[in-house]
């Protein structure tokens, strides 16, 4: 008789604390036993000497099936969560978006409907209202107590942004229960006045989209987020940060000790607006909100990464294919559905250009793409570290693979890329999903419907 179901043999484990060579035995899907030498045996072996051993990534802002005006994102809960699997992702968490004149009630009755079943790696949801009225701020304690402990606000968009007292409103009553307010920041008033400008003047292809929304709309609508915030002293996260703006606003409210934290994505420490001049209308396929920025702003993202300004890097994972959806915008770019791909590539890039480049230390990596958002989210200990008693989510990474990404190595259900071409160093070889060998070598081994929906705890504020 086996006494772990699986053995994972002379790995680098790497926590927020430190590096350690180290057996992990797995049972019934939870880390059972991590020593030096584990002994016993097990049903399945990996031997992952001289690879590092991460937790699971946690994935907190993606979209998969969602409708962005006419376009549906072509990454379903199948698709987008194999390919997250396939990248070393365990877990996302993606969102309950209620549609004008529907109920929360209804709105989280038809998310889970169309994630059930098909899901690959576990999953949960953030709740975001765009109905503020009484019931909706009635219904936040409940929600919260039902394990869907965060709720996100747009800004701007003109079917999902709510007023500057209906997000007061939100943030008093989820501060009073717990819970944690996230904001997608820019200015809706600046961005409708800029695009009516930019069409008068005929300036409509894709180059035009981030002169729509400069870095002034995001620095604005990020420091009065914050600030309604301080007003009350309720805790806040700011989604997909992409400039020096937005950043300095929240630098300067973490040393006066106001609770905000942040996130950036692996576009915005990538890629510049110089995408948007690619010919025959390729440079659509980086139209996303916020935008690309100059490439200045790279280093900063980075540096906030490493000092803690920011805490996360998710993906805003939201893909269009360029033939049939991206192209619905060919007159104007505002109709260009907002969305990139990257959902497969977040470990890997973060680990060459942070790790490998020595942006980030590797313990830094494990904080920002596990162990913090399952702090901040309601998941740690569950998820985000390897410990025993965890879940058994792990990633065997293979710290000297040397790969050309490219569209088809990789499982997204997308006709492109934006990190196409790019050479690097490190690569997923093995992801392990409560217990579960679901992707290994290239192949994705897991089982459709296998992910759990996880009810969350309150947030932690790091």
């Amino acid at each position: 008789m086996n006494d772990f179901d699986l053995l994972v043999k002379g790995g680098m484990v790497v926590n927020e604390s430190g590096v350690l060579v180290r057996d992990i035995g797995i049972r019934h899907g939870k880390i059972a036993a991590i020593a030096d030498h584990i002994n016993e045996r097990g049903e399945q072996l990996i031997d992952a000497t001289g690879m590092y051993v991460f937790p699971g990534g946690i994935d907190v802002h993606t979209h998969l099936a969602a409708s962005v005006g006419s376009a549906v994102s072509s990454d379903d809960f199948t698709t987008g969560t194999i390919a997250a699997a396939c990248g070393g992702t365990t877990t996302i968490i993606d969102f309950v978006t209620q549609n004008r004149g529907q109920s929360l009630a209804e709105a989280i009755e038809d998310r889970h409907l169309q994630a059930r079943g098909r899901v690959a790696i576990d999953y949960s949801f953030h709740i975001s209202p765009t109905t503020i009225d009484d019931s909706t701020i009635a219904a936040i304690p409940s929600l919260i107590s039902d394990g869907y402990p965060s709720f996100k606000f747009y800004l701007t968009y003109d079917n999902l942004r709510v007023t500057d007292g209906e997000l007061l409103a939100a943030l008093v009553k989820t501060r009073d229960a717990g819970g944690l307010v996230c904001v997608h920041a820019e200015n809706y008033y600046m961005i409708d006045y800029l695009v009516k400008e930019l069409r008068a003047a005929g300036k409509t292809g894709p180059r035009y989209h981030p002169l729509s929304r400069p870095p002034l709309v995001e620095e604005e609508a990020t420091g009065r987020a914050i600030r309604l915030a301080r007003l009350v002293n309720a805790p806040i996260y700011i989604v997909h940060v992409t400039c020096q703006e937005s950043l300095d606003e929240i630098s300067r409210a973490r040393a006066n000790n106001v609770p905000v934290m942040g996130e950036t994505c692996p576009q915005y420490l990538l890629l510049s607006c110089d995408r948007y001049d690619e010919p025959d209308f390729q440079g659509a396929k980086y139209v996303l909100s916020p935008p690309l920025r100059p490439a200045k702003n790279q280093p900063l993202l980075w540096d906030g990464l490493a000092n803690d300004c920011l805490q996360v890097v998710s993906t805003d994972h939201c893909p269009f294919n360029f033939d049939g959806q991206k192209d619905i915008g060919k007159n104007f770019f505002s109709e260009i559905p907002n969305g990139v791909p990257g959902i497969e590539a977040r470990l890997i890039l973060l680990y060459y250009f942070g790790v490998y480049q020595k942006r980030l230390s590797i313990q830094r990596f494990v904080e920002l793409t596990a162990t913090n958002p399952a702090r901040i989210f309601g998941l740690y200990p569950q998820k985000g570290t390897i410990s025993s008693g965890s879940d058994a989510d792990l990633v065997v990474f293979d710290p000297e693979r040397e790969t050309t990404i490219t569209k088809g190595i990789l499982h997204e259900n997308v006709d492109y890329t934006p990190y196409e071409g790019m050479c690097v160093k490190g690569w997923p070889v093995v992801t392990i999903a409560r217990g579960r060998i679901v992707f290994q070598n290239g192949i994705f081994t897991g089982s459709v419907g296998s992910g759990a929906f996880l009810r969350r705890k309150k947030p932690a504020l790091l």
